[in-house]
């Protein structure tokens, strides 16, 4: 389904995520790495079926070279980032906010751009520290499910974070994932608060 919508981004993420449940589920790393194997080979295929997909990891880690194309959001995230420093230029005071999906995809620059990289790490810390949280709560789970689905739910939102930070500053491609809790938009909002809670 997620494939048909085009949307890769959150297939990734689940797919990451079903590797932490297999992995915790069976301690059985042979399986994760043929797994991972089979997905590679799911990722080729994508990759040849959509062009944009082959655009953007073309740019990947090249973005100034394509600063008029496929790397023109990343470069801008960049440049917004650099421009804030560690205390920012003030809420509202930037100018990325007016490129293309920059409160969803790019919020991580906005961040930076506007608050600060002091505030923009420390909402990195916050879901990181979240994720500690829950590994270390799953050694008193009342059972495997309950640490396996807390440490689930975690990652996800870990993952989902590192793709929206890392693609921001093209140390990943650009995917398009929203940063959780901080980024525009009401179903990633829900979503994301969902599984706060099913950690709680």
């Amino acid at each position: 389904a997620l494939a048909l919508q085009g949307d890769y981004g959150t297939a990734l993420i689940f797919f990451v995520t079903f590797i932490v449940i297999a992995f915790l589920r069976s301690g059985d790393l042979a399986s994760v790495v043929f797994i991972c194997s089979g997905a590679a080979l799911g990722a080729f295929l994508v990759i040849k079926a959509k062009p944009y997909i082959a655009n953007r990891f073309a740019a990947w880690r090249h973005v100034w070279e394509f600063a008029q194309s496929s790397g023109y959001q990343q470069t801008r995230t960049m440049s917004a980032a650099a421009s804030g420093g560690l205390f920012g230029l003030g809420a509202g005071e930037g100018w990325l906010k007016n490129i293309g999906a920059a409160s969803t995809d790019l919020v991580f620059g906005i961040l930076c751009e506007e608050l600060g990289l002091i505030v923009a790490l420390c909402a990195v810390a916050a879901v990181a520290i979240l994720a500690v949280f829950a590994v270390k709560s799953s050694s008193i789970g009342r059972s495997s499910y309950y640490v396996i689905v807390a440490c689930a739910a975690a990652s996800m939102l870990v993952f989902q974070m590192m793709l929206n930070v890392f693609g921001s500053v093209d140390i990943l491609p650009l995917t398009g994932v929203t940063f959780p809790f901080v980024s525009t938009g009401g179903s990633s909002m829900i979503a994301c608060w969902g599984l706060l809670a099913f950690i709680k």
